[in-house]
């Protein structure tokens, strides 16, 4: 779950995944991906606009090779993901996306919801001409992933998932941030019935009615995904570490990675971790071996 605004902070508006974004310094710029020169989320030089699902979909596109999408969190831009496209672009044809309602991204009609911005996903590969990919997801990116591959199983090769949650409520997600959502949203109320014109707070309220109310994906669904799945959360994430866990057990083919003393935040706090993670899941055969075999 992600979003980008706190009312509560001089209208400063604070993601719940991203919290800490453009905040930190890196030693090993290398594993990180730091990149401080290239404008990523703004760059003209490969910005491109699709019109996919009566929206104009803003992506772009850095390096060459197999396909790679990486999918940012609510709230937030293309710009979130600048330490994985770094990494990345050096090995794969990084494909790199606003969201519906997100950055440069338009929103459409009706109310924000997961599966259709996984359907988003899926038509901006057809109209980029990617039949089958890798895909990199970011808490809410990570739950449009899974979407992805399970109501567009063609389109994904295999998914990397941090910090994705099945269902909005406090069986998924600690009370603390169950709460503030709940605190914010009235907040955005409050500024939208006073006129308020600091923020979008129409598009906040969009944000996060998608907070409060979504997902809500089935054990039975998430059970039909095929491909190979690596479930990844800090150990002191948003997300409960059992709620992790039961979708890790609930995939047929994945892996699990709880990242020690890691939070929600860990692509932006710790890249060279969460990138060298990812990489090795996505350049190797997917293999499940039993201890018990090395009896």
């Amino acid at each position: 779950m992600t979003n980008t605004t706190r009312p509560g902070k001089p209208f400063a508006v604070v993601s719940l995944v991203l919290l800490c974004a453009t905040l930190f310094a890196f030693p090993n710029l290398a594993l990180s991906g730091e990149d401080s020169v290239t404008p990523y989320g703004d760059n003209s030089a490969v910005g491109k606009y699709a019109t996919v699902n009566n929206i104009e979909m803003y992506y772009e596109i850095y390096g060459e090779g197999e396909p790679m999408v990486l999918i940012h969190g609510s709230g937030q831009s293309i710009a979130a993901m600048k330490h994985q496209i770094a990494f990345f672009a050096s090995k794969y044809q990084v494909i790199v996306v606003d969201s519906r309602a997100h950055g440069k991204s338009g929103l459409g009609e009706g109310p924000l919801n997961y599966r259709q911005m996984a359907s988003d996903m899926a038509a901006l590969l057809s109209h980029i001409g990617v039949k089958k990919t890798r895909l990199v997801g970011w808490s809410d990116g990570g739950i449009i992933g899974l979407l992805l591959a399970i109501e567009h199983p063609q389109a994904v090769a295999k998914l990397a998932t941090m910090g994705a949650n099945l269902q909005p409520d406090t069986s998924a997600i600690y009370p603390w941030a169950v709460e503030w959502v709940a605190d914010q949203s009235q907040q955005i109320d409050q500024m939208l019935a006073t006129g308020d014109t600091t923020q979008n707070w129409a598009l906040l309220k969009q944000h996060f009615y998608l907070l409060r109310e979504q997902p809500n994906i089935s054990l039975k669904e998430l059970g039909t995904i095929s491909v190979p799945v690596l479930v990844m959360a800090g150990d002191r994430d948003i997300i409960r570490e059992e709620h992790t866990l039961k979708i890790y057990q609930n995939l047929q083919k994945a892996h699990l990675a709880i990242f020690p003393g890691e939070t929600h935040f860990t692509p932006e706090t710790n890249p060279a971790l969460f990138n060298t993670t990812v990489d090795k899941f996505m350049s190797q055969p997917f293999t499940r071996p039993n201890s018990s075999d090395m009896l």
